[in-house]
């Protein structure tokens, strides 16, 4: 008699690191430990360390050696702690949610829910990519902070987050382990002279680096305290640093990818980072113009999405290029068409002076837009679908000269203004944009970014054409 295939076929392997008697729970990578301990190890070494000399003393006095017996324990107790803490803690995906299972004494269980992430990113400092291991970041919609899973090894963390972006698009549990990463289409690359020579024209790393040796000379000068000037100095070397070659560190070799799961963002020297753009819960874009990048009809475009802190999407391209990419996050949306209008000169001179012509604004059936800045120019923009909220200023002097200010709440607790609008424009405006944001609030693209297709009818199988692709992206 034939056996029964299902019968006969060998029970399923559990995943490595599966929990003992637990359903479909899974442990972190082991290098988690260390990870986790390895600041108190280190910081019970350094005490040992910074003894120096005394060490050698120590060993020879006998109550000294004691000592370094507790030093020791210590160390042992904070590597169990890490062991320990590894240990209890867990993770299972079901058919709604990610469980987070830890606590020793305490035990505590996050339930997320699928339908409520908005991206997962994969992240690889530098430690961690020698290890082989990485950090998954999840971002979820009423939350500040991203939860996360680290470490897990770099093969496990793509094929996790590749499963929860297919069930959050609803694949059944099966599709989604089995789906993979979904392919993705490269749409820009920055190259790292392109990044280097940006940052050279970029006047606010050469006013940090001029403040950062003229402060603390002068701090010295008047209070004839060099601690006073170093104090002064630190800071404004962080700064420096911070928009130098700190930013150099973390832009390079930027990466934009167009994948069914959104935009995929690859960047970093020392620490990798790979993260996603949800399309659908962009806000506002922001593009930047620093006075010596125009000669080279460079920019610099920044995004504010709605509960995450991916706040750019590409450090610097040439116009073209990035309006090619704000095209696939505001589709439809033509930037090179939009007319902006100044404000009117008679009153805002007043108001304002010099700056006044900085601020422009351009409307259009599908974005408002404002603009403001001449030596770094600043312009925002905001689809009406995204617009939560119009409301309309007027301070003494602005009201004295028939001006006023229209200002644009998006969900991510931003607003848009545009700035020293005549008085009969601005309250035209307020009225026109309250019933442009709500009506494109009925007909805006979904806020997901990946759909599981729909069933297709049956068809003449001689006829039927072969399947390009088990996913889709969003309309």
């Amino acid at each position: 008699m034939t056996p029964d295939p299902a019968e006969a076929a060998p029970a399923e392997a559990a995943p490595v690191g599966t929990a003992p008697g637990v359903t479909g729970e899974r442990r972190l990578h082991p290098f988690t430990p260390l990870r986790r301990a390895w600041v108190p190890i280190a910081a019970t070494l350094g005490v040992v360390l910074q003894q120096g000399d005394k060490a050698q003393q120590w060993i020879a006095d006998q109550s000294a050696v004691l000592r370094l017996l507790a030093l020791a324990a210590l160390v042992l107790v904070f590597g169990l702690y890490g062991f320990l803490s590894w240990w209890v803690t867990y993770y299972s995906v079901t058919d709604t949610e990610l469980r987070i299972r830890t606590g020793l004494l305490f035990r505590r269980t996050a339930h997320i829910r699928l339908d409520r992430i908005q991206a997962v990113d994969v992240t690889r400092p530098l430690l961690a990519r020698v290890a082989g291991v990485a950090k998954l970041r999840l971002d979820v919609i009423g939350t500040e902070d991203k939860d996360e899973l680290a470490f897990l090894s770099e093969k496990e963390a793509v094929a996790l987050r590749a499963e929860l972006l297919a069930r959050a698009a609803g694949f059944a549990p099966d599709e989604a382990v089995n789906l993979g990463e979904a392919p993705d289409r490269e749409l820009l690359r920055v190259r790292p002279r392109d990044l280097v020579v940006s940052l050279l024209l970029s006047l606010g790393v050469w006013a940090a680096l001029a403040g950062g040796l003229t402060a603390p000379v002068v701090v010295w000068w008047l209070s004839s305290s060099p601690w006073a000037a170093v104090v002064t100095l630190l800071p404004l070397l962080g700064a420096v640093w911070a928009g130098s070659a700190g930013r150099f560190l973390v832009e390079y070799d930027w990466r934009v990818a167009e994948s069914p799961d959104g935009l995929r963002l690859d960047h970093g020297l020392l620490d990798r980072a790979h993260e996603t753009v949800p399309p659908g819960r962009v806000q506002t874009v922001r593009i930047v113009e620093p006075l010596l990048w125009r000669r080279r009809d460079w920019v610099r475009v920044e995004l504010a999405v709605a509960g995450s802190k991916n706040d750019v999407l590409v450090p610097v391209a040439s116009r073209t290029a990035a309006y090619a990419v704000i095209a696939r996050v505001l589709p439809g949306v033509d930037l090179a068409a939009l007319s902006f209008s100044g404000s009117p000169g008679t009153g805002s001179r007043w108001v304002v002076p010099v700056w006044w012509k900085g601020y422009a604004l351009a409307v259009s059936p599908d974005v408002f837009a404002a603009r403001h800045g001449r030596v770094c120019r600043r312009t925002e923009i905001v689809p009406h679908a995204k617009v939560q909220s119009v409301r309309l200023t007027q301070g003494p002097w602005e009201r004295a000269r028939g001006l006023a200010d229209v200002h644009v709440d998006t969900g991510a607790n931003a607003t848009v203004t545009a700035r020293l609008r005549a008085a009969v424009e601005a309250a035209e405006l307020l009225r026109a944009q309250a019933a442009r944001s709500h009506t494109s609030r009925a007909t805006a693209r979904p806020d997901r970014w990946m759909t599981k297709p729909e069933a297709e009818p049956e068809t003449n199988p001689e006829t039927e054409a072969e399947p390009e692709t088990g996913r889709e992206a969003g309309a």
